[in-house]
């Protein structure tokens, strides 16, 4: 029973760091009808320009988040905005998909180019503690890492529903006409999302990163994992990128443990497959219906 939740609560850990950017996917859509496939590479920038701020700099963890969040609001936000999808999304979502695609390569390779490939270590926020709870031994790295990103998606659905701003963005989201005759400013509200996106990004990477250590590539599997979370969930709901995020996160721990590890990496792609066969807009999405 011990083994049992200390496996629920690291999975769910993992989860969580998985919802984290798959609401990236679910905020850009809801906002701007964006599908950004550079999603990975943008929590993999983060941790190098953190590991620069850390090294070289020689700044503190905290210090070194705190520069790098203000580096991916102007890079990750505003400049992907202004300079990838204002000019591909006037010619629609698939001139864009390919866009954010060629981004992600070139976003590795120049990694890959400056720090190489080696693998690079990375300090954690949190101690190497472990708690006791019912004879379970838990590390204060997953259960802080539960709570900041439940903490950030509970918040992030309190501003989208409880202030004016979230309320506009989401009215931008469903009828940007609309909102405009309303007499709503939607370039900015489409630039607070991306603004959001870039924060969640550096968030995930400091979360994220002492696990799946610095490395160029590592946002291929965090990338595509975020996805399948985003598309489980349902890909217009910021609650069903939670949910997503965790069930893919716990079951992978479950499936690992008591199935076999060869499978682990396959529990993502089952269910993603599952949810698109048996309830298509996810399992808290809203279907959406569209008149010809």
């Amino acid at each position: 029973m011990t083994d049992f939740l200390q496996l629920i609560v690291s999975g769910t850990a993992t989860g969580a760091c998985y919802a984290l950017a798959a609401l990236g996917f679910t905020l850009l859509w809801q906002a701007s009808g964006t599908i950004n496939f550079a999603l990975g590479e943008m929590v993999m920038l983060p941790a190098f320009i953190m590991l620069f701020f850390i090294g070289p700099a020689g700044l503190p963890l905290p210090l070194a988040f705190a520069a790098t969040l203000v580096v991916s609001l102007i890079i990750l936000g505003a400049g992907f905005k202004r300079l990838v999808v204002d000019p591909m999304i006037r010619h629609g979502v698939i001139p864009l998909v390919i866009a954010t695609l060629g981004l992600s390569i070139a976003l590795k390779q120049t990694v890959r180019i400056v720090y190489s490939a080696q693998v690079y270590t990375f300090p954690s926020i949190f101690s190497e503690t472990l708690l006791s709870l019912g004879g379970a031994k838990l590390s204060v790295s997953d259960v802080g890492t539960v709570v900041i990103a439940g903490g950030l998606v509970l918040a992030l659905q309190a501003f989208l529903n409880g202030t004016l701003t979230g309320r506009a963005m989401q009215a931008v989201a469903q009828n940007r006409d609309a909102a405009v005759v309303l007499g709503i400013n939607a370039e900015r509200m489409v630039l607070y999302a991306f603004l959001v996106n870039a924060g969640l990004a550096a968030t995930t990477a400091l979360l994220v990163t002492p696990v799946y250590l610095a490395k160029f590539d590592m946002g291929d599997t965090l990338g595509l994992k975020a996805f399948y979370a985003a598309i489980i969930g349902g890909f217009n709901n910021s609650r069903g990128a939670l949910l997503g995020g965790i069930l893919v996160g716990v079951l992978e721990n479950l499936v690992g443990a008591y199935i076999s590890p060869g499978y682990k990496e396959g529990v993502a792609l089952l269910l993603f497959l599952g949810v698109i066969l048996f309830k298509p807009e996810g399992l808290l999405g809203k279907a959406e219906e569209r008149k010809v």
